[in-house]
């Protein structure tokens, strides 16, 4: 029997990811609170939060619901009525706030949340990397890219024993399309199967982690390199300091040439106390004339306002925003280095992404009260504030010289024009852009030959789909039309695998085993094939999204892994 799913919210979001799902299969309905052109089978139109419109979908008979709209708050609703009227249905919610879905993930049972911002960012990341990916693996704590390779004449692989591949632990095997028939990859990997022109295996690739040398000398040379950016930054700090400067020397003057007893050091100890308020020889004006004294009451008028917008400048600089981009600019990379530009909840995701992997990264910012900033720079990436799209702007992050920019704002023309200035400076610079609409997406591609341009929504529907079908999901891809589905799996006496071997659980169910996690050590390898699970155990897989009808067979409670 095909699970039956309820996409609640039919945005932009919901929308493909109903249509993803309905395309591998699954009984799929959906809910909107307004009618779409060209659907009228499987959509219940009403109120979104409303008992009566979820009893419409039939939420009572539902394995799953998935909640899509962009407001927290609506989701929330729809999620506590939801569980009231079916208290089993497992449900993935999309939620901005990240902290907030954590908690609920704790807290409720059946229950994940997911962020299209932290699901669609590796692969922007993997993009700016040089790799073309479709899709990307949770694995030992890293993000696994997944791309397709094509065995054609010149291909190293040309001739290649699948089972060859498979002893190498810098690389997942996920499927294998042979030109010729079909058949599946254990099957091919067990037979000792060569690979041949027109051959596509659909791989998993470990993520290199560039080791980040610190040399302290060459940052203090790079900062000291860059003070002609403190000019632009203390100039005015700089002027009203002269002026004081000069308020004092005036002052010291003046009362050192009225009388010839007083030195030299009183005076300029008179005048410094005087100017700044704080006192102190007072008896050098004490028998001066008129003339002397009304120019000392001057002084003090004067040298209070001085003195005041003088404090407060180097207060600003030391403590307020200057000082923070003085450092930032003369931060920056010269070369080999990452632009991302938009500091949203993609941006940061993939700043942080970038810089964990060992990568110099500098991000510009035009809000420079971000409620990111604080975290970025506290991971030492420098923070430039001002409009990406200037080319000013631009060469200030030395983008002649960087290995990519990414242009990840939640503005897609800001975006766009972004792009449009980096390839002016840089005509052979990798660009990454990030467009939310996927069909403007493709077309902004063919138009202007960008390296690479992604939709976050069209990047995070798989993960949604895949959630909704069952198990922990580590990963998904999509290749050709299909679904591809990495989960974790628990083992339990009443699953479909329990007691058979990997090896012929996976050559039955279509699936591709990657590790297995048991008595606190990990399976894989040739080993994998050859184990036979049993409770307990966790079996970390990738299948179709067609094939997950099997795993349904079990109640959906024993596919979820905490």
């Amino acid at each position: 029997m095909k699970p039956r799913i309820i996409v609640c919210g039919l945005g932009r979001t919901g929308y493909r990811i109903f249509c993803l799902l309905r395309q591998q299969g699954a009984a799929v309905v959906g809910i909107s609170d307004r009618p779409l052109p060209g659907e009228k089978n499987d959509i219940v139109i009403g109120d979104l939060r409303a008992p009566c419109t979820l009893l419409a979908a039939r939420i009572q008979d539902s394995e799953a619901l998935i909640l899509t709209t962009n407001d927290d708050a609506l989701n929330l609703a729809i999620l506590t009525k939801a569980r009231v009227i079916n208290p089993r249905i497992r449900i993935v919610s999309r939620l901005l706030n990240t902290n907030l879905g954590d908690r609920l993930d704790q807290t409720l049972p059946l229950h994940v949340s997911l962020s299209v911002s932290a699901l669609a960012a590796p692969q922007f990341a993997f993009a700016a990397l040089g790799n073309r990916v479709i899709g990307q693996l949770q694995l030992f704590n890293q993000a696994w890219p997944i791309h397709e390779e094509y065995i054609n004449e010149t291909h190293p692989w040309i001739g290649k024993q699948l089972s060859e591949l498979w002893e190498d632990q810098s690389r997942m095997l996920i499927y294998y399309l042979p030109v010729n028939g079909r058949t599946d990859l254990i099957s091919s990997v067990a037979q000792g199967k060569c690979l041949q022109l027109g051959d596509r295996l659909i791989i998993g690739s470990k993520p290199k982690v560039r080791s980040r040398r610190r040399f302290r000398l060459r940052k203090l040379l790079k900062v000291l390199a860059n003070l002609r950016h403190f000019q632009q930054h203390a100039k005015s700090m700089v002027l009203v300091t002269l002026v004081l400067l000069l308020m004092i020397l005036m002052a010291t003057v003046t009362y050192v040439s009225f009388s010839l007893n007083t030195s030299i050091i009183d005076a300029f100890y008179f005048s410094v106390g005087m100017i700044t308020g704080a006192g102190g020889q007072e008896q050098v004006t004490e028998q001066a004339p008129a003339g002397v004294k009304i120019f000392t009451a001057i002084m003090m008028i004067v040298g209070a306002g001085v003195v005041g917008i003088c404090y407060a400048l180097l207060n600003d600089f030391v403590l307020g925003t200057r000082m923070h981009q003085f450092w930032d600019v003369a931060r920056v990379p010269h070369r080999n280095h990452y632009v991302v530009c938009g500091l949203g909840g993609t941006g940061v995701q993939i700043i942080n992404q970038l810089h964990s992997q060992g990568h110099e990264v500098v991000t510009i910012e035009q809000n420079s009260n971000h409620r990111f900033l604080g975290t970025v720079r506290s991971w030492g990436v420098p923070v430039i504030l001002g409009d990406p799209s200037l080319s000013t702007t631009l060469q200030a992050v030395n983008v002649h010289s960087c290995e990519a920019l990414l242009a990840v704002s939640n503005n897609d023309m800001v975006n766009v024009e972004t792009a449009l200035c980096a390839k002016a400076l840089a005509p052979k610079l990798p660009v990454i852009i990030r467009i939310h609409d996927p069909q403007l997406a493709r077309t902004v591609q063919e138009v202007f030959d960008f390296e690479v341009v992604l939709s976050p929504t069209e990047l995070a529907t798989p993960s949604f789909a895949a959630a909704a079908l069952g198990g922990r999901v580590v990963g998904n891809g999509v290749s050709g039309g299909t679904l591809w589905i990495a989960l974790a799996t628990l083992i339990t006496p009443n699953h479909p695998f329990c007691g058979r071997r990997v090896k012929e659980a996976a050559i039955a169910a279509d699936f591709v085993p990657l590790y297995i996690e048991t008595n606190h050590q990990t399976i894989h390898g040739w080993e994998i094939l050859e184990t036979s699970l049993s409770g307990g155990d966790v079996l970390y897989l990738i299948m179709p999204a067609s094939g997950l009808e099997l795993l349904w067979r079990a109640a959906p409670s024993q596919l979820i892994v905490g």
